[in-house]
């Protein structure tokens, strides 16, 4: 598999070898939709509480007789169907979001997502990408020079300058190999990624 290997204005000037095992493999839909609905669950924080019906403030004296009102049955105010009572079925801090997915899964649906970038030329390496300064304008006059608008840079050892530049660009992320999720690999419509960065990912998913 070769890829584009691109200039500082964004045009294709050689090509770099990748292997198939990586770049070259078949796009499996359900394993990549797994792969990418479980990072999402495994990323929820249960932190919401609501109160069930012993919680509520609510007094334990019966609202009116049993029988005569001509009006249904009733116990106590805190009930669930009534207003300000507790839910029947509360959600609680300890519920478990999370998704199980086998190292072996996660690394094949990484391999799948990238072959299908580079198969739709959306994936593409770069020698390098630094900014002078932490300027959020200087990377953004970078980025548009090179005819982009949503861009994931994995780069192997960023610089705090490339990192507090794009910080305030929302379609900007930069990461480390280790960080690629398959969320920002299939939200961003153009992914570059260093040389450095290319072996770093050849090794970890190899």
């Amino acid at each position: 598999m070769e890829l584009n290997l691109l200039n500082d204005l964004g045009q294709p000037s050689s090509k770099v070898e990748a292997p198939d095992t990586i770049f070259g493999r078949d796009f499996n839909e359900p394993l990549v939709h797994q792969v990418v609905i479980a990072y999402q669950a495994n990323a929820r924080s249960a932190n919401r509480k609501q109160k069930d019906r012993s919680e509520v403030k609510h007094s334990t004296k019966k609202p009116w007789k049993q029988k005569g009102t001509g009006r249904a049955r009733a116990g106590m105010t805190s009930s669930p169907i009534w207003r300000g009572g507790g839910k029947a079925f509360p959600n609680s801090p300890e519920e478990n979001f999370s998704h199980k997915v086998n190292r072996k899964m996660f690394r094949a649906g990484l391999c799948s997502i990238l072959s299908q970038l580079a198969r739709d030329d959306r994936l593409a390496v770069i020698e390098d990408m630094s900014v002078d300064a932490p300027k959020t304008k200087l990377l953004a006059q970078k980025i548009k020079a090179m005819g982009l608008d949503s861009v994931l840079l994995i780069t192997d050892n960023p610089d705090e300058n490339l990192l507090l530049a794009s910080r305030n660009l929302i379609n900007v992320l930069v990461v480390e190999p280790k960080n690629a999720d398959p969320l920002s690999l299939v939200h961003y419509k153009k992914v570059l990624i260093t040389k450095p960065a290319l072996a770093k990912v050849q090794e970890m998913l190899g």
